[in-house]
């Protein structure tokens, strides 16, 4: 037999089994994962619940069932997005809390797991979970009305400072997070926190409308939140508490820009109960990861107005920790702790 003829048969037989093991046809490979991501042998060996401790239509509702509708596919299972509400958020994150650690259950957790348990709502804390993936994040902004009389924070700021308890904001609840804006923002610059006194409100939506109506000067909800009367002009942006300029608000420059060294945002995570294996976490994180990054979820995002920030489970572990130590040092010095 020609020599040319003997190599291609020799040849041949490796070239096949090449072929078939890049097809996954081989014997050895049957059981090897249908993605990089396929970390957990077992998981998921059931459709998964996904708890929003917020209500259904919200921002957080609509992000989590994005990001559910995504894992299902990517976990081929069912994932169920279910609604717990009340206790400002304490009943859903004790769900997730609570939940068997299987990785069947996970939630939408909110930066109000970093606060609750300093207004004494409840003793669950963030290490009660286990850290998956953080999101998303929106900082705050300060929006007034489009005929106040400030260009810029630092006049906002002067005038608080001339004329203490004057000048009203609001957002939200008393002690939520973009009351805590306000109290962090003033107390950066070395005035009390009640020169610029809170007004609670039911959310950012009836805030927005007082302040259009002249119910209050000061809007310290996001952006996001406020973008329908800043884009009709019936309001303004002074800043945002960010640690650069948002794509969506260009021109509204940053705290920093203006001489206060302070940023607060609200943010979204996934997470589970504590002690999920570390497999089942690495599997759900990594899709995650794929999810944030994916063209799909950078388009629901923009078309939301929601910021994107990614931070996998090591990172947003060590995220909550200095998020919880940083709310409860502002929450002390700004006597909204329970």
């Amino acid at each position: 037999m020609p020599l040319t003829r003997r190599i291609r048969l020799a040849v041949l037989p490796v070239a096949l089994s090449m072929v078939l093991a890049a097809c996954g046809g081989g014997a050895s490979n049957s059981s090897a994962p249908a993605s990089p991501c396929d970390t957990s042998e077992d998981f998921p060996s059931r459709p998964i619940e996904l708890i929003v401790p917020w209500a259904a239509g919200g921002g957080t509702d609509s992000v989590a069932r994005f990001v559910g509708t995504q894992l299902a596919e990517r976990l081929d299972t069912q994932v169920n997005v279910v609604n717990r509400t009340g206790g400002g958020g304490v009943v859903g994150h004790s769900a997730i809390a609570t939940a068997r650690p299987d990785g069947t259950t996970i939630g939408m957790a909110t930066v109000e797991i970093t606060m609750m348990h300093w207004q004494g709502l409840t003793d669950l804390t963030f290490e009660q979970l286990t850290p998956i993936g953080l999101v998303n994040s929106d900082p705050a902004g300060v929006t007034v009305r489009t005929d106040a009389p400030w260009a810029d924070v630092q006049q906002l700021l002067a005038e608080a400072k001339t004329q203490p308890g004057a000048t009203t904001a609001s957002g939200t609840g008393r002690g939520g997070i973009w009351d805590l804006a306000r109290a962090g923002m003033l107390l950066e610059v070395a005035l009390p926190p009640d020169a610029i006194r809170w007004v609670p409100s039911e959310g950012a939506a009836p805030a927005l409308q007082e302040l259009v109506a002249g119910g209050v000067h000061v809007s310290t909800a996001s952006l996001v939140e406020n973008r329908t009367m800043i884009e009709a002009g019936r309001a303004k942006a002074l800043a945002v508490m960010a640690e650069e300029r948002l794509p969506n608000f260009p021109d509204v420059p940053t705290l920093r820009e203006q001489g206060i060294d302070f940023t607060m945002a609200a943010w979204r995570g996934i997470a589970g109960p504590e002690g999920l294996p570390e497999d089942v976490v690495g599997e759900l994180g990594c899709h995650l990861d794929g999810i944030v990054h994916s063209p799909a979820y950078e388009e629901f995002m923009r078309t939301a107005g929601f910021g994107i920030v990614w931070r996998g489970p090591q990172d947003f572990g060590a995220y909550l920790a200095q998020q919880d130590a940083e709310k409860g040092e502002i929450m002390r010095a700004a006597g909204l702790t329970g």
